[in-house]
């Protein structure tokens, strides 16, 4: 794989690049016109959405940080995007082009006053895997090796001017109107800073591991604050193929039930017993070693979850509050998903919109145990999804919907369900957690 020699930082070096993507998508849709008058139009519409998702995620993979976070994010978003999109932009979650050594040993030296061979007994410049926000390399100290995550140059500095390129597209693209949209894009533009703040990450990542180490099949990596900082974390190096790769292979159902125990565990338990939980749920950031443990490697992603928040959205997973008119509208204007001020119209179609939702989203959490590799279930929310996000009632309407910490909780919510499903994950007792 190519490496980078360097990466665009300014504003106008960031949207130069956006601008040239932009003008090859125009050329794709030039030929997709006449692609489809000698072709037919599906096939075409294939080529197409083919074509548009490589020129974009090659802009974004070179650009990198928050630009190649929404990627990532957004190949969670199977029931929104093209097949092709989400093929493309699930590479960001762990196979992007790293720097290059001289880049690498320099922002390391930025870093702690020297080079990595005056630290660590042998490091590798070449990168072992590479993401949206940082790239691994492998290295040894006295005897142990270590993993070393390289934060890219001018991320932080970089995340206000892309999300005000992104915004426009974002808005376009989930229907969010200009009135009351800032709350939820400050909500991402504060989780993205948190990211690159490295120490943050450890500090958080060490409040996981000693909450959460008594899980059964379930392990992380140690954290050396020592070898740490702004830009830098150094952890125990772990053994295992990524979770996308594992699913790909297995053919062990009950290896998978037991990973699949572990996962669903290890977020339940963050979210009812700590009211935080690990809020980027993608297979690159969990890996299964050899004797089919699950390993979790990156908490620079984590929502706390406030009490107000935290009580009605949880009631609306009961059916006595589903089932009830009055209070399931209660329920609905709590979490400002209503507004006082809507029409009937408005709160007929939403109220409808969410109790569908809800009421089949749920269900597994009304059963003692949950069969995730049911393609039924998830047929059926992809459904459920896709019936609303076409609807030209919602288009009229404006779909700023819900209290801003909807979007990193529905996004864990998501992300977790398929990751279920990719291990086919079946009998998972839903309430084990309070056991734990």
């Amino acid at each position: 794989m190519k490496t980078l020699k360097n990466i665009p930082i300014t504003k106008i070096q960031r949207a130069s690049k956006l601008v040239q993507t932009g003008a090859k998508v125009g050329v794709n849709y030039l030929k997709y016109y006449g692609d489809k008058m000698v072709n037919p139009e599906a096939d075409a519409k294939d080529r197409l959405n083919e074509s548009n998702a490589t020129d974009i995620y090659d802009s974004l993979k070179d650009l990198k940080g928050s630009a190649l976070k929404l990627a990532q994010m957004l190949s969670m978003e199977k029931n929104i995007l093209p097949q092709a999109y989400v093929d493309k932009f699930s590479l960001s979650q762990f196979s992007v082009p790293p720097l290059s050594a001289p880049l690498v040993l320099k922002t390391f030296k930025k870093s702690f006053g020297k080079f990595p061979n005056e630290i660590f007994d042998d490091f590798n410049s070449e990168a072992v895997n590479a993401a949206s926000i940082g790239q691994v390399h492998r290295a040894f100290k006295d005897g142990k090796a270590l993993a070393i995550k390289i934060q890219y140059p001018g991320v932080a500095d970089s995340i206000l001017s892309d999300l005000a390129m992104v915004k426009p597209i974002a808005m376009k693209m989930f229907n969010i109107k200009g009135e009351h949209s800032d709350v939820y894009f400050k909500e991402v533009e504060g989780k993205l800073l948190e990211e690159t703040n490295y120490l943050l990450e450890i500090e958080q990542s060490k409040e996981v591991v000693t909450a959460c180490q008594d899980i059964p099949n379930l392990k992380f990596p140690k954290y050396y604050e020592e070898w740490s900082s702004q830009q830098i974390i150094t952890m125990d190096w772990m053994e295992g193929i990524h979770l996308s790769q594992f699913t790909k292979i297995n053919t062990n159902q009950d290896l998978a039930n037991t990973l699949g125990q572990s996962l669903w565990d290890f977020y339940l338990y963050q979210m009812h017993n700590l009211k935080k939980v690990h809020a980027d749920p993608h297979p690159g950031n969990f890996l299964v070693s050899e004797e089919g443990k699950l390993i979790a490697i990156d908490f620079g992603c984590m929502k706390t979850i406030p009490e107000d928040f935290y009580k009605p959205y949880f009631e609306l997973f009961n059916l006595e509050v589903l089932d009830d008119a009055k209070l399931f509208n209660y329920k609905l204007l709590e979490l400002e998903i209503l507004r006082k001020d809507d029409t009937k119209e408005e709160v007929d179609f939403f109220t409808n919109m969410f109790h569908d939702v809800l009421s089949f989203f749920t269900q597994p959490f009304r059963e003692d145990s949950f069969d995730f590799s049911d393609p039924k279930f998830f047929d059926k929310i992809s459904a459920i999804g896709e019936r609303y996000f076409k609807d030209t009632r919602t288009r009229k309407m404006n779909a700023n919907r819900g209290s801003r910490h909807f979007i990193y909780m529905n996004r864990t919510f998501f992300g977790l369900f398929n990751l279920m499903f990719d291990l086919k994950a079946k009998n998972v007792k839903i309430d084990n957690y309070k056991s734990l």
